[in-house]
């Protein structure tokens, strides 16, 4: 019987929050694709138009985080069982047809013409990313104190 081989927790936390800020800012490209605009929240509003944030700004919020803990959460327990040797080849194949299949798909929607950069756009652009790096390390040191 072979022996089980451990990652540093550090490294598997690593992996989980760089493919999580990775699969959060593809969700922020593809929400700017279809109008789901962060910046939204920066442009002024005047008087008639009242106080409420616009919905697609909530949602692309909403969104950006909820892809990040959850990828965070899920590829930490992934790669916790692939290191550990509990994940099936099947399952392991799967995964990379899933994996290349989601990359195709993404850059295929993102790939149009899209405008220049303005302020607003950076501004949510690292929103996006810092927003995306701390929920995928919520979600996968979340995961990894379970095990």
């Amino acid at each position: 019987m072979s022996e089980t081989i451990y990652f540093p927790r550090r490294l598997i936390l690593a992996g989980a929050m760089a493919a999580g800020v990775l699969l959060a800012l593809a969700v922020h490209m593809l929400g700017a694709r279809y109008g789901l605009d962060l910046g939204g929240l920066w442009q002024s509003q005047g008087p008639a138009e009242g106080a409420f944030m616009p919905a697609g700004s909530a949602i692309a919020w909403w969104l950006i985080a909820t892809v990040g803990f959850s990828s965070g959460y899920f590829i930490a327990n992934i790669m916790h069982s692939a290191v550990s040797g509990e994940l099936p080849q099947r399952m392991r194949n799967f995964l990379v047809i899933v994996g290349v299949l989601m990359l195709a798909g993404i850059g295929q929607a993102i790939s149009g013409p899209s405008p220049g950069p303005s302020a607003s756009g950076v501004l949510a652009g690292l929103a996006a990313l810092c927003l995306g790096a701390l929920m995928a390390f919520c979600g996968a040191n979340f995961a990894l104190r379970k095990t």
